[in-house]
């Protein structure tokens, strides 16, 4: 058994939240507990008031299997019950000779049966007159508030309680009295408060498997379940969903406290969620029987939905109402083509949307405030260090500054806000303000006296008073309502609709500029080709002409200035045609096709005339190098630059070799250019990519384009290339495609 699974034997300041009251050990004393394996049909834990109720002592009970105390037809019937995978039903069934009610469950391995005794059951004709009185007086409320002071009525009316109350959680699951039936001479709780913590999550959480609960006498002497440990799965045995389970003595001491002898709570849920409770109080012990419990439950199961019903058309209304003020605030933006002037400048404004002090719409980070709100420094302020880092596009609080400490500057106008960011960005929000309210809130009791360490009995006690207790509350707003929500989110998802649409106009603009500018630049290009060209061919015509009719008249510092003009028109023109071939890698679309690498490296390589111009070096290529798949001419300049690269760089080694080659690497074919020659510094294995850039030293010539235009052809195949090397080394580069 787990730590965190062990009950508590006594019960601290620290371990109250935790307390497991589903495993407690203990049940109450007007039944019994009977638990046995599902499978042998072995009695495996009992409590130990066995013999008081049905006459066999706890000890003998756990010799016996459960077939041993229970007629053939019941256990056929949970038998049945049990294959079909059905819900268990309650019997009525003779135990040792007296009649009993039987209400079975399953708690993990275990069959448990709560055995409570026989009460008269009413008389049909007057049940279904009973039940059809609920039915009609519940249905008959006008509104929420008269639907729970029905409720309390009625069900003082039949179970003959002291004091019947309405208790609803807030969304800190604080409660409230709304509505109370009593009798006269009682105090009122009507309008009370009560902290969260009077009801703890775990016993909220109890009430979705038990929906009605009874405590039939405060001052019980707890029965124990024996033995404690399940013998099936060596853990204490959940009873969750058992109509005997044990109080949490702290509970205890705190209904002996309010001088309560009894107790009947009943689970009000509405939508799925728990919304209040139904609580019953008996100043002397009483017993409610199963029956009896059951119109309870019908009780409130009619009025959970009656609830459910009116909230539902409460809702309704208001979100139609709400969503056509959404709908007449698109309108002005639209109208006016700017969602800050439809939503601030007109009769309509953003805070009609929601009720509320202010407003504050941020589009593209800049501020346009409506009403009373923070400043725009600190509405800026409070998007950067808080809203921008919620996680949902929603936020809502009544009480920002409990989770925002420099709220408190501004609590007159934004004590409460309601957010929507809009989009995935945290530069366009709509953000809602609401002020403090002051006021008064009446407590039962101190809230801040929850609990008190009691040294003589060594665990957490409750409160002892319970009288009004009255604080002054301020920094708290009125909190957001479920349709203020929606029409947050209808608004909000409407203003993304014409962000999103301003954005693709800007971006349809945005391309149109583009496609002009491209256009532009390719008549740049043409007429940068035609009109540098031109003069270059004067030049080189005039120098060409002085080298071969003047040229041995010159002395030898004009022979020199000649042939440097000759190879500065040659490196000008390079540079031309590479500044035109980079240009046009990026406007060219690309013909794909099947590529045969060996015969495109051979053809390059007979190009380059290695014999003759690169006698020294010597040339290695892999066998049936693998086809590509790209566009020929493309790949063929890839290939061009790269071998051209090799060869120059190696050139002036003792022995130059270059090495063509590939290798497969998660299944992608990365082919190789090696060389053997002077190599660059690692930090620029990126630089030397880029457009001019040159790390070769002033003993080599080129223009610093070619590897640009290998990068840009490869990307443009959605491949990728990249090179390794150290100085004097050699290089070798890397690519695919």
């Amino acid at each position: 058994m787990t730590e965190e699974n062990k009950y508590p034997v006594e019960v601290d300041l620290s371990s109250c939240e935790k307390e497991p009251i589903h495993i407690i050990g203990t049940t109450q004393s007007h039944g019994l507990l009977i638990a046995s394996c599902i499978k042998t049909g072995k009695i495996t834990q009992v409590g130990e008031n066995a013999g008081h109720i049905i006459g066999i002592a706890s000890e003998e009970l756990l010799k016996l299997n459960i077939s041993d105390i229970l007629s053939s037809e019941v256990l056929k019937n949970i038998n049945d019950s049990l294959l079909k995978d059905e819900r268990l039903e309650v019997e009525e069934s003779l135990v040792n000779g007296k009649k009993f009610i039987l209400i079975p469950h399953l708690s993990g391995d275990s069959l448990i049966l709560d055995i409570e005794p026989t009460h008269e059951k009413k008389d049909t004709f007057d049940f279904q007159k009973e039940l059809s009185g609920l039915l009609n007086t519940l249905s008959a409320s006008e509104n929420p508030q008269e639907l729970c002071q029905d409720a309390a009525n009625l069900t003082r009316q039949i179970f003959e309680y002291d004091r019947v109350m309405v208790y609803k959680f807030d969304d800190e699951w604080n409660g409230k009295v709304i509505a109370e039936a009593k009798n006269d001479d009682l105090e009122a709780f009507l309008g009370l408060q009560y902290p969260a913590s009077d009801i703890p999550k775990q016993a909220r959480q109890l009430f979705f498997k038990n929906r009605v609960r009874i405590i039939t006498d405060v001052n019980y002497a707890p029965v124990k379940i024996v033995p404690q440990i399940s013998p099936i799965g060596g853990e204490p045995l959940d009873i969750s969903k058992s109509k005997l389970r044990g109080v949490s003595p702290i509970h205890i001491e705190y209904l002996q406290n309010m001088g309560i002898g009894a107790s009947m709570t009943a689970a009000l849920i509405s939508n799925g969620k728990l919304w209040g409770l139904l609580a019953c109080h008996h100043r002397e012990a009483k017993f409610v029987s199963y029956y009896e419990r059951q119109t309870c439950e019908f009780l409130i199961q009619i009025f959970s939905n009656e609830l459910s019903l009116k909230n539902s058309n409460i809702f309704l209304n208001k979100i139609g109402e709400v969503e056509k003020v959404a709908g007449q605030l698109m309108d002005q933006v639209l109208r006016q083509d700017s969602i800050k002037k439809g939503l601030s400048t007109n009769d309509l404004k953003l805070t009609d949307l929601i009720e509320s002090s202010g407003a504050a719409i941020v589009i593209d980070g800049k501020i346009k405030l409506v009403g009373k709100t923070p400043s725009k420094k600190e509405v800026k302020t409070l998007i950067k260090k808080f809203l921008s880092k919620q996680q949902d596009n929603i936020f809502y609080t009544k009480n920002l500054l409990s989770l925002y400490p420099e709220a408190k500057a501004y609590k007159s106008t934004g004590s409460g806000i309601l957010s929507s960011r809009l989009g995935n960005d945290n530069m366009n929000y709509l953000i809602w303000f609401r002020p403090e309210v002051i006021q008064q809130i009446d407590w039962g009791g101190d809230p801040n006296n929850k609990a008190f360490y009691d040294s003589e009995k060594e665990r957490l006690t409750p409160r002892k008073s319970f009288e009004k207790w009255t604080e002054d509350l301020s920094g708290v707003a009125t909190f957001w309502k479920d349709y203020e929500l929606s029409g947050a989110r209808k608004l909000s998802k409407n203003v993304n609709y014409v962000i999103l649409d301003n954005q693709k106009r800007d971006i349809d603009n945005l391309n149109e500029k583009l496609v002009t500018a491209h256009k532009e630049l390719e008549l740049f290009s043409q007429g940068l080709s035609h009109d540098l060209k031109a003069p270059l061919r004067g030049v080189d015509g005039y120098a060409h002409i002085l080298k071969e009719d003047h040229f041995s008249s010159l002395n030898k510092e004009g022979r020199m200035a000649v042939d440097t003009i000759l190879s500065s028109v040659q490196e000008m023109q390079d540079l031309i045609d590479n500044i035109l071939s980079f240009a046009g890698v990026s406007n060219k679309d690309i013909n794909k096709q099947v590529v045969s690498t060996d015969t495109m490296v051979s053809d390059i390589l007979k190009s380059f005339n290695i014999k003759s111009n690169f006698s020294n070096t010597s040339v290695s290529i892999d066998e049936s190098l693998p086809k590509m798949l790209g566009d020929r001419r493309m790949l063929g300049q890839v290939w061009s630059n790269l071998i051209a690269n090799a060869l120059k760089y190696s050139e002036r080694s003792s022995s130059p070799a270059i090495e063509i080659g590939y290798n497969l690497k998660e299944n992608i074919t990365v082919y190789h250019i090696k060389d053997n020659g002077i190599g660059f510094d690692p930090k620029y294995k990126e630089e030397i990519f880029n457009l001019f850039s040159r790390h070769s030293g002033d003993n080599y010539q080129g223009t610093g384009i070619g590897l640009a235009i290998v990068k840009k052809i490869i990307e443009k195949h959605n491949g990728k290339i990249w090179a390794e090397s150290e100085p004097g080394k050699g290089s070798a580069f890397y690519f695919h495609v």
